[in-house]
């Protein structure tokens, strides 16, 4: 992603956990990789990366219960709303981000504004926007993207963020200063151009059970698969609870083990008939790459990460 992204900063998005494969380790190999800008949501998240010693902004801004924790240095504020400006502004706070809304009308203090001189006074380390369909071929990209760059030099912003990961492979006119990719990093494939992108996150799961069910008989829940002939059929501790979730029934997979019948929210069954040496407490590791695996399941890739679940040891290779 940073060679991706030419001249501009590449940081790293490391919200809801990491994208649920566990922010601290995530973030500390990044920034071992070279990365130098994180992004979470809550300050609750910047909190726990504190130890770190990172540069960390808080996507969510500055409520009045942040005030504590952001005025600590822990982390900077990406301020959305005029409150928040004034808030921050009156705390006498120090650096900061900022996020624009040019057309997402999700968060951000509106362009006008910023034009005239809501942010007067600010120290701004980056001001921020957010792509709202840089997975598609929209109009819109352009769009947001002409009215973002007509903020440049309005305030006195040291740089201007602007794309996600579907962001960067819009091309050079969407990077800016820093890009702040996410999806990408956790092995996510948000358009035909990030295709060479390889899976990151590999559930595995144990056989608890293995057991021949014969011709006629069915498997899990409500009888939705039912052996044509004799079959060797293995159960699995991992399920919904886990972030397996039930749209693999009947379509998920392990390598050529087929997932059979329903997902339930502890077990998942597999038909192990191609592979006779496979015995309870051994493991197996459950087909997730994630452009294939959210067709499977129905399910977005970034859903499928970050609902994996606490029951996971997560081991670094």
């Amino acid at each position: 992603m940073d060679r991706l992204s030419g001249a501009a900063a590449c940081g790293a998005a490391v919200k809801a956990d990491g994208y649920g494969l566990g922010a601290s380790d995530v973030a500390r190999r990044l920034a071992a990789a070279g990365c130098r800008d994180f992004f979470v949501a809550t300050w609750r998240e910047a909190e726990a990366l504190a130890p770190l010693g990172l540069m960390v902004s808080v996507l969510h801004g500055l409520r009045a219960d942040d005030m504590a924790l952001a005025t600590s240095g822990i982390a900077r504020p990406v301020l959305s709303t005029d409150a928040q400006v004034a808030r921050w502004r009156n705390a006498g706070g120090g650096a900061c981000d900022v996020m624009v809304d040019t057309g997402m009308n999700r968060l951000g203090v509106s362009s006008a504004a910023v034009r005239d001189g809501l942010l007067a006074g600010l120290r701004i380390e980056t001001l921020v926007s957010h792509l709202a369909c840089a997975d598609e071929d929209s109009p819109m990209n352009e769009r947001q993207r002409a009215l973002f760059a007509s903020l440049a030099g309005v305030t006195d912003a040291r740089r201007m963020s602007l794309a996600n990961s579907a962001g960067v492979a819009l091309g050079s006119g969407f990077h800016f200063d820093l890009v702040r990719p996410g999806l990408a990093l956790y092995g996510g494939v948000a358009r035909p151009e990030l295709a060479a992108i390889r899976q990151v996150a590999v559930p595995e799961a144990q056989i608890l059970q293995r057991r021949l069910v014969p011709a006629g008989e069915t498997v899990g829940y409500n009888a939705t698969w039912t052996a044509r002939a004799a079959t060797e059929v293995a159960i699995l501790n991992i399920g919904y609870a886990d972030g397996y979730f039930r749209g693999f029934s009947d379509r998920g997979a392990a390598g050529d083990l087929p997932v059979i019948g329903r997902v339930s929210m502890d077990l998942t069954a597999i038909d192990v008939s191609a592979q006779p040496e496979l015995a309870e407490g051994d493991w197996v590791a459950l087909d997730f790459a994630l452009p294939q695996a959210a067709a499977q399941s129905g399910m977005s890739q970034y859903e499928l990460l970050t609902s994996l679940g606490a029951r996971f040891d997560r081991m670094w290779m």
